[in-house]
């Protein structure tokens, strides 16, 4: 490259450029978000908070080679956070690649709905599948004083959650849901037990980011989709102090499956079906009968 052609890549105006043309190429690739993934990914790779790339200075030459390695990736349906290697989830951002669930923002409605919570000042907390442990994390910052435990069965997952909960207090626990008496000496003491699980009905058709991406492990749980929700009901049910509270996550066709199978525990009241921020059947909440 001659030195003018340097002195221009290192212009202002240049990134602007490859923004611009990376944003074209996410928008015929399908993605919905073209321009915040094309900026997410600049400012990545520079270091900086997307909301400052005007006001970064000019990359270096070699930034647009990279750059545009991973904007064909994301073009090619990979997802943002693998790409970036993280993930932002309401007040935390964790550590997530292959082998592990990538929180969405549909949960943020489940978490939104526990702030309103009325827990003891000391609660006892399990995030069930915690996955990358964002959930657990988030309950934390909530309740800085809670004993907050995060469950979950897939080795690669807990990496993940270990190394995203080094510097908190969250405790994680390698296990299976489905384990009889799992954490028995918790039966009866905890005060809110929530839970994003596999859900997806076997053969449902999901978004390219996530098939093959995510870990079937993660996504899918039997024909219905119900298998881990079961699982996780039964154990929050053993859990759970009389007034304790639950939350479930489900897919958007089992929200009338998920509080049935929740009320025919005769373990719950105050069985309430919820919708996410965009607007569909997202998660149910309930209460330990008193």
């Amino acid at each position: 490259m001659t030195r003018s052609g340097a002195a221009a890549r290192r212009s202002p105006a240049a990134l602007s450029r490859a923004i611009a043309e990376a944003t074209a190429t996410l928008s015929r690739a399908g993605i919905d978000a073209a321009r915040r993934d094309a900026e997410e990914l600049a400012a990545h790779l520079i270091g900086a908070e997307r909301g400052r790339l005007a006001l970064v200075d000019p990359p270096e030459p070699d930034f647009y080679g990279e750059y545009r390695r991973l904007v064909d990736a994301r073009a090619r349906r990979v997802p943002l956070q693998h790409l970036t290697g993280t993930a932002a989830f309401g007040p935390v951002t964790v550590h997530v690649g292959p082998g592990v669930f990538v929180p969405r923002p549909e949960t943020e409605a489940l978490l939104a709905w526990t702030h309103d919570q009325d827990l003891p000042d000391t609660p006892t907390i399990i995030d069930a599948c915690t996955g990358s442990a964002a959930l657990a994390l988030a309950l934390a910052r909530r309740w800085p004083a809670a004993r907050v435990l995060g469950v979950e069965v897939c080795d690669d997952a807990v990496v993940y959650a270990r190394r995203n909960t080094a510097d908190s207090p969250v405790e994680v626990v390698h296990a299976d849901i489905a384990t009889p008496g799992l954490l028995a000496d918790l039966d009866g003491a905890v005060d809110l037990v929530v839970s994003n699980p596999p859900y997806i009905p076997e053969g449902a058709a999901v978004a390219p980011e996530v098939a093959g991406h995510d870990p079937d492990h993660a996504l899918f749980a039997g024909p219905d989709g119900m298998t881990v929700i079961a699982a996780v009901t039964a154990r929050a049910g053993a859990w759970l102090r009389p007034g304790g509270r639950f939350a479930v996550e489900h897919d958007d066709t089992t929200a009338d499956a998920t509080s049935e199978l929740i009320a025919h525990t005769d373990l719950f009241d105050t069985i309430v079906s919820h919708r996410d921020l965009a607007g569909r059947p997202r998660f149910v909440t309930a209460r330990r009968k008193v």
